[in-house]
């Protein structure tokens, strides 16, 4: 099936407007995704017609979101393939899922002395709150380095892993090189060792098919917003077997069975780690969106996606003083780069005035620039609804300021 991109624009009203004067060319996907009619249209639907709290109403409003939020919970399950629905944990997103597990998991299973490790390509939220459980439970943090192009290491890891390791955790593509990371065998690596596994998978749930049962992870974490549907909504994908020996990260309401002052008892998954009431609502459009983008197909996405990145690195590797961060052979579709004599943050705020949204800065990621000996790149990252005709717009955009700083 080839994707229909017209049509599809059309489904993604912010596409039609105009900044400065100028059509909107949107390349801050990475960042976050824009939203389709009808992941809008159904999230409005419920707040005009069924709004009300879940879990615990009798009446018809209750009843009708709780079935709107774990029907959604049921579609993230079928999307990743989990084995049981109660694996799947809604969370505000991928940071919050990746503290959650880093908290419970390290009461549970850290002691003084042991070891984490990540990569040097990570996100600030996959290296801060391991740091911070490292400081308090005065655990070690390893690092998994990634060479010049943006490739990891991946000779280096096994001697990194001792008797000590606990857990890794490891994102599946680099928000700011676009790699795409061997995961299965970084998890067969760690799995052989007894070393359990964290993939962060915001960069790549929205690009490619993943399968919890076939790959194997021992948690997954990634975001509604990055796969065309709202903010404030994520998921941590965990085993039923770990997930019911780690204890509740929050206190609060839903995640208890019984509260006396003498003590407390537990609910059971998932509600065990969503205290309090749930973004139901998001929860709805996050599913909206699974369904919009498994009806255009990943493997559809993907190809088209990837033909993008190759017309754009062609592009860009032409203009004279370029240099592109990230050029691994497996790669999806982000461009990081710069222009020798041009800061990132003028390039950025120039191509804005011809209406190209690009990302400028660290990406959250200071550790890949500090590889790079850089204080930050231009970003720019593509999806499904991105045109071969906004590329040339880039390409051009960029040409034209580069003879702004022609002296």
């Amino acid at each position: 099936m080839t994707l229909d991109i017209n049509k599809i624009r059309k489904d993604f009203p912010i596409l039609e407007e105009q900044v400065h004067g100028k059509p909107l060319v949107y390349f801050d996907n990475a960042a976050t995704t824009q939203k389709p009619r009808q992941v809008i249209d159904e999230m409005v639907k419920y707040y005009y017609k069924y709004n009300s709290n879940i879990h615990r109403g009798v009446h018809y409003l209750s009843n009708k979101s709780t079935d709107g939020n774990e029907n959604a919970r049921k579609i993230v399950q079928e999307f990743i393939n989990a084995k049981h629905l109660h694996e799947v944990i809604f969370t505000r997103g991928t940071t919050e899922a990746v503290n959650l597990v880093a908290n419970s998991f390290a009461e549970r299973f850290i002691q003084e002395g042991d070891e984490v490790i990540v990569s040097e390509m990570e996100h600030h939220s996959n290296i801060v709150p391991w740091q911070m459980v490292c400081d308090r439970k005065k655990a070690i943090l390893k690092v998994l380095p990634f060479d010049d192009n943006g490739e990891l290491m991946l000779e280096k890891l096994e001697g990194l892993i001792t008797a000590k390791t606990k857990i890794l955790a490891v994102n599946h593509i680099s928000n700011s090189l676009g790699t795409i990371n061997p995961i299965r065998e970084i998890i067969k690596i760690a799995h052989a060792k007894n070393v359990r596994v964290l993939i962060d998978a915001a960069q790549s749930v929205q690009h490619k098919k993943i399968d919890v049962q076939d790959l194997d992870p021992d948690f997954l974490v990634f975001s509604g917003h990055k796969i065309y549907g709202p903010t404030g909504i994520g998921v941590l994908y965990g085993k039923e077997d770990l997930l019911n020996e780690m204890p509740p990260w929050q206190g609060g309401g839903e995640m208890i069975k019984e509260v006396h002052f003498e003590g407390t008892t537990f609910n059971e998954l998932p509600f065990k780690f969503e205290a309090g009431t749930p973004n139901y609502i998001a929860a709805i459009g996050l599913g909206e969106a699974i369904k919009y983008v498994e009806a255009l197909g990943l493997e559809n996405i993907n190809a088209y996606e990837q033909e993008l990145l190759a017309y754009a690195t062609e592009k860009l590797s032409s203009i004279e003083g370029l240099r592109i961060f990230g050029t691994a052979k497996q790669k999806t579709s982000v461009i990081s780069f710069l222009v020798e004599g041009i800061h990132f943050y003028d390039m950025g705020m120039l191509l804005d005035q011809m209406g190209i949204a690009v990302r400028t800065g660290t990406h959250c990621t200071e550790t890949v620039m500090q590889h790079f000996n850089i204080d930050g790149t231009v970003r720019a990252s593509f999806a499904f609804y991105n045109t071969k005709e906004e590329i040339d717009a880039l390409y051009k955009g960029i040409l034209k300021v580069c003879k702004m700083f022609v002296h």
